[in-house]
């Protein structure tokens, strides 16, 4: 399998702590994104949304990483993994979950902090707050349970992790909320190569916020 990425992408490492959890072994094609590697046309017909990251299995082309992560765990997981069984309302729930970090959690992350580090744009206390709102959501799902989808470790927390070591890249503090920052303790130490995948991109994440500030 061929997996095109960068890693300071937080969703290109998600997949592969996945498939570092199911002992794939990836193909792994570097895209320099800071020099527009992904919008030469050897790669836009590859993926003509030009992003990463971006798999390549046989006949199958794939973007966008949850949907990665699913058929990860549907075609080389185990026949009901408990990353991703199949029970309906577990699935649902994972699912939900998977939702919330691309379209609520991770969308008001980049709401506020792009545009803050990026092009300059004054703090905006409202954006802040729809963060921390839903930190509290997450918060809230990490109370009742040691995991973002129940009590097992699925794709929710691998998706989730990546967003939420977005906010340790920017420094943010946690302390707000106890069960995430617990929960996010507890993913750097049990996922397989957590360090020398997420946490090594999660500094390169913050050295290329750390250029567009300085910049």
């Amino acid at each position: 399998m061929d997996f095109y990425y960068h890693p300071a992408s937080p969703a290109c490492r998600s997949v592969m702590l996945v498939a570092k959890a199911l002992n794939l072994q990836l193909n792994l094609k570097f895209v320099d994104l800071m020099t527009e590697e992904n919008l030469k046309p050897n790669f836009v017909a590859i993926n003509p949304l030009h992003c990463v990251p971006t798999l390549v299995d046989n006949d199958l082309t794939l973007w966008e990483s949850r949907a990665i992560l699913v058929y990860l765990v549907d075609k080389y997981g185990r026949t009901n993994s408990r990353l991703y069984p199949k029970d309906p309302k577990t699935r649902a729930t994972i699912n939900q979950r998977l939702f919330f970090d691309l379209g609520t959690l991770g969308a008001r992350f980049e709401d506020y902090y792009y545009p803050l580090y990026f092009e300059g744009a004054p703090a905006d206390e409202e954006k802040i707050a729809k963060i921390e709102e839903a930190l509290g959501v997450l918060n809230g799902y990490l109370t009742v349970n040691p995991y973002a989808a129940g009590p097992n470790m699925t794709l929710a927390d691998y998706s989730l992790v990546a967003t939420v070591s977005s906010l340790e890249a920017v420094q943010y503090d946690l302390a707000k909320f106890p069960s995430v920052a617990a929960w996010y303790e507890g993913c750097k130490a049990s996922m397989a190569d957590y360090e020398e995948i997420n946490g090594e991109g999660m500094r390169q994440y913050r050295a290329y916020f750390e250029s567009g500030l300085a910049g």
